[in-house]
């Protein structure tokens, strides 16, 4: 993976079927803890970057991506259809562009500025920093 931050940068599925291109110029990078975000996730959280609608071209397989809009909320999922791995898609308002951080194939602009909706997290993710760290799979 290309660890030097890039004017432009390229994302995709996990199956390959959906790629694109994206302005690596991101304005917000949120980790967020709602409910919903856990279960789109399957996960203790999302990890978010929004960035201006315009910034995305898409290179391939925008035909395969599936959206579900939360009911009542302005937040949504994006995903392939052939792998299930969440993609960019446009926010609720129509006013940003919403990207899975871990969709990019390189390095955003920028890191993780703030942990939001802390009051639905879950009690196994808060001391998270103490866990054992490997760099591989371990038994």
């Amino acid at each position: 993976m290309d660890t030097q931050i890039q004017d432009k940068i390229k994302g995709s599925c996990l199956c390959g079927e959906v790629t694109f291109a994206i302005d690596n110029h991101f304005k917000l990078f949120h980790l967020c803890h709602c409910h919903q975000c856990q279960k789109i996730s399957g996960s203790a959280h999302v990890s978010n970057l929004f960035v201006k609608k315009e910034s995305i071209s898409w290179l391939s397989g925008l035909e395969s991506i599936q959206r579900f809009d939360v009911p009542n909320r302005q937040i949504a999922n994006a995903f392939c259809k052939n792998c299930g791995s969440s993609v960019p898609y446009i926010s609720g308002s129509g006013k940003a562009l919403i990207v899975p951080a871990g969709s990019l194939d390189g390095e955003p602009n920028i890191g993780p500025q703030n942990h939001i909706y802390m009051e639905d997290s879950r009690e196994w993710h808060k001391n998270i920093a103490t866990v054992d760290c490997f760099e591989r799979y371990t038994d």
